[in-house]
């Protein structure tokens, strides 16, 4: 399991943009390579956002990655004129 983390400072009156960007791209169901997807706003900087999303495997995140597109994650915050930092993230544990 792989978990990206997309994050950016997106203004307060671009918050919408992008709370719509990501419902009209998730909508219709998940890639297939993906797993789950979270949109976070900090509760201490409400200018914070953040995409999380989990990944069945590094070879599945290196798919979508190597497809050419860009990835709809970072298509969403551009929706909100922010341009987000990318982590990735392993998994050598996990509990329910």
């Amino acid at each position: 399991m792989i978990i990206t983390i997309l994050e950016a400072h997106v203004e307060a009156d671009k918050a919408i943009a992008l709370q719509e960007a990501y419902r009209k791209g998730t909508q219709e169901g998940l890639p297939p390579q993906m797993t789950q997807t979270f949109l976070l706003q900090s509760v201490t900087d409400k200018t914070l956002w953040q995409i999380i999303s989990v990944w069945k495997s590094r070879e599945a995140l290196d798919e979508m990655r190597n497809s050419g597109e860009t990835p709809a994650g970072i298509l969403m915050f551009r929706a909100a004129g922010a341009e987000p930092k990318l982590t990735i993230f392993a998994v050598p544990a996990s509990a329910p």
